[in-house]
């Protein structure tokens, strides 16, 4: 079957999303419905996916199509459009997520007969470098103390996390998932007479990594600390990180608390979790070179997700060489897709 001559679209440039309010078409508040009660996803979540599919009305609107007559034509064109008006890549992805769930969702309702994002992608972007400590802030934020001020109790508890991060690269997910003892519930735990912890990663999949020498010391200073905490209450949370009323700290909750740890340890950059994991598989790489290692140790399924680091360890010698060589020319740009090759055996 022939299908219907695509309507003109709007001329590049033109405003997409400009016009009153209108109300939201009933194939979208059925989707909308769908994802909120079959689907359970987050209120956010919803909301987020309302406010994708109201661009995807303005724009069908503008074009004078409806929307189960759109075509990959009318996609590529609102793609150029939203690129063309300064929306970044990775923005221009999320909402091609949203629109193609919606369409792909109208499939199963047997309401189109092709998904007209399917082939559609955003403007590809280079992806910016992971935010990474050099060794010596990584160093200062766990060695720090604590305020003086502060709560002690905190403070012990707060430089557990650090080490932790720090020390075995954990996702914020992995460090809020361990538990105080092994079980066949525990999503992860730390043996601390072998030194390693295990815990239970992306895809569920377990993985263990070594623990260093400070960062179980730390663990066992706090251990002492969380059964003065524990102690007495009546029922006892498995969770390894708990607050002061017993229970298991949240991620939000050590990401202000790193955050907070970090400005008063005088780094310039307020610490995220996250980026304390960059900081410990940069400092491996540079430090062994092997980046098979450092895939193990992360839990990532592919070694080119772990390639990344390759292009911090350059960034890194490229400084010393800045600092050291007299006939250096400073600044060393890291060119796209620079990967740091083996040294050569000059031997």
């Amino acid at each position: 079957m022939a299908q219907p001559a695509v309507p003109d679209l709007p001329a590049p440039g033109a405003a997409l999303e400009s016009g009153p309010k209108h109300e939201s078409h009933p194939l979208v508040e059925r989707y909308l419905e769908h994802v909120r009660v079959e689907k359970r996803l987050a209120q956010r979540t919803v909301e987020l996916y309302a406010l994708d599919l109201d661009k995807l009305q303005a724009n069908a609107r503008q074009a004078g199509v409806a929307l189960t007559q759109v075509h990959s034509t009318h996609m590529r064109r609102w793609v150029a459009q939203m690129h063309g008006a300064g929306r970044s890549g990775r923005g221009i992805a999320l909402i091609l997520s949203g629109w193609r769930g919606f369409y792909t969702w109208l499939g199963r309702e047997g309401l189109v007969s092709s998904n007209p994002v399917q082939d559609v992608r955003a403007p590809k972007v280079a992806k910016p470098l992971p935010k990474a400590l050099s060794v010596d802030e990584a160093v200062q934020l766990a060695s720090y103390p604590g305020d003086e001020a502060g709560d002690p109790q905190l403070e012990v508890r707060d430089q557990c996390i650090t080490e932790l991060l720090y020390g075995c690269g954990l996702r914020i997910g992995e460090l809020v998932g361990l538990d105080v003892a092994a079980s066949g519930q525990a999503r992860g735990w730390v043996d601390v007479q072998a030194g390693e912890a295990h815990v239970l990663g992306k895809g569920s999949k377990r993985r263990s990594v070594p623990v260093g020498r400070q960062a179980l010391q730390a663990l066992q200073a706090w251990l002492a600390v969380r059964s003065q905490w524990v102690s007495g209450l009546p029922r006892q949370d498995p969770a390894l990180f708990i607050n002061q009323r017993g229970a298991r700290l949240s991620p939000q909750h050590i990401r202000v608390r790193l955050k907070r740890r970090s400005l008063q340890a005088g780094l310039a950059t307020p610490v995220h979790p996250h980026m304390l994991r960059h900081s410990f598989a940069s400092h491996v790489l540079q430090s062994s070179g092997d980046l098979r290692a450092v895939q193990e140790l992360l839990g990532h399924a592919n070694i080119t997700t772990t390639q990344v680091y390759t292009r911090l360890d350059y960034q890194h010698l490229a400084k010393v060489y800045d600092a050291a060589h007299p006939r250096a020319v400073s600044p060393h740009p890291i060119p796209a897709g620079k990967t740091m090759a083996k040294p050569r055996n000059r031997s």
